[in-house]
Formats: structure tokens, sequence, C-alpha cells
């Protein structure tokens, strides 16, 4: 495995509904993501933390944890945003969701927001 992860500063976000989504995911990607410094949103990073794997945890996104994930795509301190979001619920941080996905676009930052692309960014960063 290459040095790429190492340098890494991946955040992990989830709606209520696809949290254990991402719990599956981060297991199963448990030795990559281990190398990289991993940041998210509070409730998300309890649940990965329940898991045995270590993350910065910041606020609950309703609570400004996704507005705290866009600051810090906004003064590149993230290099991948991995979301995996729940198309089909109602959310009252949309708006916070949407400041996200946006900065993750202004700012060129690579966006996941479902386990299969996930898995190829990460698969593409460990190989390069």
């Amino acid at each position: 495995m290459s040095d790429s992860l190492k340098s890494m500063r991946i955040a992990l976000v989830s709606h209520d509904g696809k949290k254990p989504e991402m719990v599956a995911f981060v297991l199963q990607n448990k030795e990559k993501l281990e190398q990289a410094f991993l940041f998210a949103t509070g409730t998300t990073g309890n649940h990965i933390e329940q898991a045995g794997i270590t993350v910065e945890k910041l606020l609950s996104g309703p609570k400004g944890g996704d507005a705290q994930i866009a600051s810090l795509v906004a003064t590149k301190q993230l290099d991948l945003v991995i979301f995996f979001r729940d198309p089909l619920g109602k959310h009252p941080h949309e708006p916070d969701v949407q400041m996200l996905m946006r900065l993750c676009d202004v700012h060129n930052v690579a966006l996941a927001t479902n386990p299969a692309s996930a898995k190829l960014m990460l698969d593409g960063i460990a190989s390069s």
C-alpha cells in the first residue's frame, strides 16, 4: 500500500438512515482509513468510534457539523468528503448539506455520496 493515504484528511458524514452503511463501509476499509486523518460529524463519529476507529468529532450535522465540514473544505483542510446521504428523507438542515456539496465543487474537493464511489476513490488513492 502506498503512503498516499497517510497525508490524507478525510471527512465522514452520514444521514441517520445511512449510519449503519457508513460503519460497515469504514470497517470494510479499515486498513486504508486508519492511515488517514479522519474527521466526522458528531453522531456519525460516535458510531465510527464504537466500531473502534479513531476520528476527530465535530458537532452533529443539524447542530452545525455539516457547516464545520464545509468550513474545512473552504479552507483547504480536507482532501476527500465521504457523505452517505439519504436522498429519500427530509432533512431540516438540507441547506447546510447543499452548501457542503457546493463548496466541494467550488474548491475541487473529491466528494463521494455512496459506498461505490467512496470505495473507488479510496482504492484509487491507495494505489497511487
